[in-house]
Order: C-alpha cells, then sequence, then structure tokens
C-alpha cells in the first residue's frame, strides 16, 4: 500500500500512537517517536517494555498519526517486521530527528530493535475535505 500525498505530510509529526495486541488480547496503545521511510514507518523499540514483546509474540498492528489540529489522521494496519539494532545505528537516526541519545533511555543489558511497519493497509480521514 501507498501512502497518499493528501496526507503524507502527516508522517513529519513527531508522535504516533502504535497498537498492539498484549497478552490478553485486549489492545495496548504507546505514544512514539518515529521516522518514515517512503511508504513504511520506522521504530527503535526498547526489547524489555511490553510493546515490543506484544510485537514479537504477534506482529500485528497499526499506527495512527493525527495532524495538528487532529482534524486529520493516517492510519497504517499492517505486520511489524524486527531486525535488531545492536549497534544503535537506526536508534541514533531518531535520536538526531528528536535531539535525544536513546542510549540515555535504556538500561544496562537492555536491547534495540528496529520496527518496520509496512502498512497493509492505509486509512485516511480529514474532516476538512469538503465533498
Amino acid at each position: 500500500m501507498t501512502i497518499p500525498d493528501s496526507h503524507r505530510d502527516l508522517l513529519d509529526t513527531q508522535v504516533g500512537v502504535l497498537g498492539t495486541i498484549g497478552p490478553s488480547g485486549r489492545p495496548q496503545l504507546s505514544a512514539l517517536w518515529f521516522l518514515a521511510e517512503g511508504d513504511t514507518v520506522k521504530l527503535s523499540l526498547n526489547t524489555s517494555r511490553q510493546k515490543t514483546k506484544n510485537l514479537i509474540a504477534n506482529p500485528k498492528c497499526s499506527l495512527i498519526i493525527t495532524g495538528n489540529p487532529p482534524s486529520r489522521y493516517i492510519e497504517l494496519r499492517g505486520d511489524a517486521e524486527i531486525e535488531p539494532d545492536d549497534n544503535y545505528e537506526f536508534a541514533d537516526k531518531v535520536g538526531a530527528k528528536y535531539g535525544a541519545d536513546l542510549r540515555n533511555m535504556d538500561k544496562p543489558g537492555d536491547k534495540r530493535v528496529v520496527v518496520t511497519i509496512r502498512p497493509a493497509r492505509v486509512i485516511t480521514w480529514d474532516s476538512t475535505a469538503r465533498s
């Protein structure tokens, strides 16, 4: 799936909300930082966090990004692809966007992964659009 030009600007916003499926089968929502690369979105996650454990157990996920004001949004539904980021190469890219060093957010022994979401479905909404 491709992201429509009408909502591509939302990929430059600061925060998205990731939905994963927890061990109980209920959704878990987490606000987080992200980087868009073409029609994919990538996340840098710590493996000790529940959202990462959820994605390892069940890669189905959804990421919603709203505009400011939130009269527009884009939702990306897909399956997470998870790869190790042992050298923090991707984490450093995310940190550069947000002016942070993600190493400082991790405890000794924590590991980082790159989570790539390739949308199987893209949903957009715009309350300002006229028909």
